[in-house]
């Protein structure tokens, strides 16, 4: 059964949703790949404190790795990706290539790029740590202007 509710932070509304108490997405308003509202099932807001708690410190500088349970509900690919995803450290980035390297196929930055878009739990699974080869911006579900705000405040250039 899902549940979801709607928190605010510095990025505009972020909707939360979980899948029988586990975090299965969090998106933006106006995302790319932002599925239909009636799949988020009933409004739940004290379902959601750990996941609210833990973004507050986050947003605030105070956290730099989650620690919530999540249910990452994609292809074995996708989900591979979202892995490695999990693995760039704080205020850093990985390129497209590079985290196809790290999952065995070097040619595969196309299809990293893919499933990095459609990844279900922004923020939290950080698919704003992956850039283009040449080091530049590019795609975002959350629009490159949100991506490029979460960078520099990763970097220690914008806390909240």
């Amino acid at each position: 059964m899902k549940n979801h509710t709607v928190t605010d932070s510095p990025y505009g509304p972020l909707t939360l949703v979980a899948e029988d108490g586990s975090l299965c997405g969090l998106y933006m308003e106006d995302q790319r790949h932002r599925p239909p509202e009636e799949t988020f099932g009933d409004r739940d807001d004290d379902l959601f404190t750990e996941t609210e708690e833990q973004l507050a410190a986050y947003f605030h500088g105070e956290l730099k790795e989650f620690t919530l349970e999540l249910r990452l509900t994609g292809t074995p690919f996708q989900r591979s990706v979202w892995e490695q995803l999990r693995l760039i450290p704080y205020g850093e980035t990985r390129s497209y290539g590079e985290l196809a390297e790290a999952l065995g196929n070097p040619r595969a930055s196309r299809a990293v790029g893919l499933a990095n878009g459609k990844n279900p739990i922004g923020i939290i699974v950080p698919c704003h740590r992956v850039i283009g080869a040449g080091g530049g911006l590019t795609g975002y579900g959350g629009g490159l202007p949100r991506k490029q705000r979460l960078l520099d405040f990763e970097r220690g250039a914008g806390l909240f």
